[in-house]
């Protein structure tokens, strides 16, 4: 049982958005995983793999814990060695936003940069596989807790996150919107919904140019979105729809989640919001729609919010902006800005 900072995981908020969709045939609520002390939704799984792994034997005092992460993961992990008291390196690239990497080193936890990308695939989660292999034999008692393919991941949100949108709902909803990465919270949350025989769709929120689901691989700006492998914790019998989201939209949904909302949130939850923008015509009237909301925002106001990072790496954006938050309701014409911020000040 959790003690202390990490007794406060779980438990995170669930709101009504009822401003983004104006006239919507549906209600819309989201899951805020920013409520959890570290941050995200990451904080389950860390808490969960290093609690398997004490309780196994897994996990002595001398233990050394070895993760590669874009940010959350590590965050998650290195606030809960802390509190246990374990040696903690994170293996992260050049795409690390800056105040996670801050938030790593303030926790203590110990950074191995990766600076190139695998050379087979351009990749740079693989380039951080390998070097964790390459680590693992020259620390002694070291544990990869391979968030990819740990079924304690998994278990996280099959016991917790899953659970709590039941009980705050009542179980009256019928579509679970899921941004996936290692995979590890669409699959526990799938797993109980299809064990109780819940009949919500689970709709898994993907990064163009990921490979997750045999995509084709390209370059990702938002990071914790998508994925450069199959994580072995992919189960596509269990997803019944994918819905894939560019930078460009992870970038407006953030913009129209603070605008609109006052939600402060992160990449993941934009291309989140996006994805549920994509499907909203062919979601029934009545319905009732979750969308899990992984990250706080706090973390990319020098990226996702700022205007000179988005237009150094996103250009203008013409044809970005759509109407679906300006008042207009479903069907309404489009009106391209061409600068987002311009838009969004409409």
């Amino acid at each position: 049982m959790a003690a202390g900072i990490l007794a406060t995981i779980g438990k995170t908020p669930m709101v009504e958005l009822t401003r983004i969709f104006p006239g919507s045939r549906f209600r819309l609520f989201a899951k805020l995983e920013a409520f959890n002390p570290g941050g995200s939704v990451k904080d389950r799984p860390a808490l969960s793999i290093l609690e398997h792994g004490l309780e196994t034997g897994a996990i002595g005092p001398d233990t050394v814990i070895i993760e590669s992460s874009s940010g959350n993961m590590g965050i998650g992990l290195a606030q809960a060695c802390r509190y246990f008291g374990l040696r903690f390196i994170c293996v992260v690239d050049p795409r690390i936003l800056p105040a996670n990497l801050r938030m790593l080193r303030a926790y203590g936890a110990e950074i191995d940069y990766v600076a190139e990308p695998d050379p087979a695939t351009g990749d740079f989660l693989q380039a951080r596989l390998d070097r964790i292999q390459a680590l693992l034999p020259t620390i002694g008692h070291s544990l990869w807790t391979n968030q990819y393919a740990s079924l304690a991941n998994a278990q996280s949100h099959y016991w917790t996150t899953i659970r709590e949108v039941v009980d705050d709902l009542e179980g009256r909803f019928d579509f679970l919107f899921v941004a996936v990465s290692t995979c590890g919270t669409i699959r526990g949350c799938a797993e109980y919904l299809r064990e109780v025989g819940h009949p919500a769709k689970v709709v898994a929120v993907d990064a163009v140019g990921s490979v997750i689901f045999g995509g084709k691989r390209g370059k990702r700006l938002i990071p914790g979105l998508g994925a450069g492998i199959r994580p072995q914790l992919c189960e596509p019998a269990l997803i019944d729809e994918r819905v894939e989201v560019t930078d460009v939209d992870c970038i407006v949904g953030c913009r129209l989640l603070v605008q609109r909302e006052a939600i402060l949130a992160g990449g993941s939850s934009g291309g989140t919001l996006m994805a549920v923008d994509k499907m909203r015509d062919r979601i029934p009237e009545g319905s009732t729609v979750v969308a899990i909301f992984p990250d706080r925002g706090a973390r990319y106001l020098e990226t996702v919010f700022d205007d000179g990072w988005v237009e150094q790496n996103c250009g203008a954006i013409a044809g970005a902006w759509r109407p679906m938050a300006a008042g207009a309701g479903a069907g309404a014409r489009e009106e391209p800005a061409p600068v987002l911020s311009l838009a969004l000040a409409r």
